[in-house]
């Protein structure tokens, strides 16, 4: 027994797992090469706007109390917009989560009497409360903003008919979810999504097309916003924080899009004016930096955790074998006995909190118990190594991330380890 293995033992992880993972790991190296290739471009892309916007020592300090004049802010905005290549961007720790950039895009950007079109299903089920499809103060419903859907067809292509006939003269305004957030269906491409907004605007060319990019920024060497999308909005605990943005949101697109989101964020009249950096910069700004590489660690681990779980019967989504558009792997084991082993396996590989045992919860904005496992640095952070799963039919944990690649095969060999120790599987 070599060291390393003789070390992953006393951390838990038995001779058989062990063994299994190195068979796994050695016909992933030319895919692991592909995605190194993809990190250095888009590494690239971020220093070479860093550059183009001057970021200086003084851009790291930040602001108090209005933050008129934030150098530091105002500059990262433009970063942003230079690799999204935007019109402008609004990044702001006052941007509390991705659910919070979202509505705020929305509510920003629409008015009463406006219809809102998903042409990809439904949408996140944090987002149904915003919308109003489940009822909830606030909503986009309250306010005479209504809501229509086209699902995908059964073989996870656009309904492009369906489409066609749902827009409308309230037509305002298109949202895709890129990734497949508490679904089974296929994570969209940058290329399908352009494909799909060239078809929206061909029918109508006004119509506004956002795009909840959450858990896609960096994958590919191109983002929506290369490919016509007007709006894309994303959380800093996911990819573009690089695991250091302590919170956090942005969007990026159009002017008239940025700038009505700011107004809303603060007030009319004062817009991106005001909004105080509270001291987060230098971690926006470096998690930004090492994004591209954070990003391909957790890519690396998904892959690992598709073959790894694949051959032992269940259905994961994307298979091994396809090529990716986000860090997300579902994988289906059909009971709740599994999803919760899976995620109290991912717990124990964490660096924080690594002896809590999650469990199933009513967490807020979800139809179902949830389970998550985030053992991480910045609470709730699913750019770091985590997992959740809402506790019901068909029984589906969803994981993601990894600050280093090397923690991430750890926490994902634990998982198995969990479900092996528990009987659910056995290792062939």
């Amino acid at each position: 027994m070599s060291e390393l293995q003789e070390l992953y033992a006393s951390m838990g992880i038995s001779r058989d797992v062990y063994e299994y993972g190195s068979k796994i790991l050695e016909k992933l190296e030319e895919r692991y090469k592909s995605i190194d290739a993809v990190a250095e471009y888009n590494q690239l892309k971020v220093i070479r706007a860093m550059q183009e916007a001057k970021v200086s020592e003084a851009c790291l300090l930040g602001t108090t109390g209005y933050g008129y004049n934030d150098l530091g802010r105002d500059t990262l905005e433009e970063v942003y917009a230079r690799v999204f290549h935007t019109e402008d961007a609004l990044v702001r720790p006052q941007i509390t989560c991705g659910t919070h950039a979202l509505a705020l895009a929305l509510m920003s950007n629409l008015r009463p009497g406006d219809e809102i079109l998903s042409p990809v299903g439904k949408p996140y089920d944090t987002l149904e409360e915003v919308i109003g499809i489940r009822p909830s103060r606030g909503s986009l419903a309250e306010y005479n903003i209504s809501y229509r859907q086209v699902d995908l067809l059964p073989d996870g292509s656009f309904d492009y008919e369906g489409i066609k006939n749902s827009i409308n003269d309230r037509t305002r305004l298109v949202t895709i979810q890129r990734s497949k957030g508490y679904q089974t269906r296929p994570t969209l491409s940058v290329d399908r999504i352009g494909e799909l907004i060239a078809f929206v605007k061909d029918i109508k060319p006004d119509v506004i097309c956002m795009v909840d990019n959450c858990y896609g920024e960096f994958v590919e060497v191109r983002e929506p916003s290369d490919v016509g999308a007007d709006m894309v909005v994303g959380s800093l605990i996911k990819n573009p924080g690089g695991g250091l943005a302590p919170i956090g949101g942005y969007i990026a697109g159009t002017r008239e899009c940025v700038e009505n989101a700011a107004c809303r964020l603060t007030s009319p009249g004062l817009a991106k004016e005001v909004g105080a950096s509270l001291g987060v910069l230098k971690d926006f700004y470096q998690g930004f930096f090492l994004a591209p590489t954070v990003t391909a660690s957790a890519l690396k681990a998904a892959i690992f955790a598709a073959n790894l779980y694949e051959p032992l019967g269940f259905a994961v989504i994307p298979d091994s074998n396809e090529t990716r558009h986000d860090i997300i792997q579902a994988i289906t084991f059909g009971n709740p006995e599994a999803v919760i082993a899976f995620c109290q396996g991912i717990q124990a590989g964490a660096p924080v909190d690594s002896h809590v045992t999650p469990e199933p919860w009513d967490m807020p904005g979800y139809d179902a118990k949830v389970i998550m496992a985030a053992g991480a640095f910045v609470s709730g952070s699913s750019i770091e190594l985590s997992a959740d799963g809402p506790i019901k039919p068909p029984y589906a944990v969803y994981f993601q991330g990894g600050l280093t690649w090397h923690h991430a095969k750890f926490g994902i060999l634990k998982s198995l380890q969990a479900l092996v120790d528990k009987g659910l599987v056995s290792i062939p």
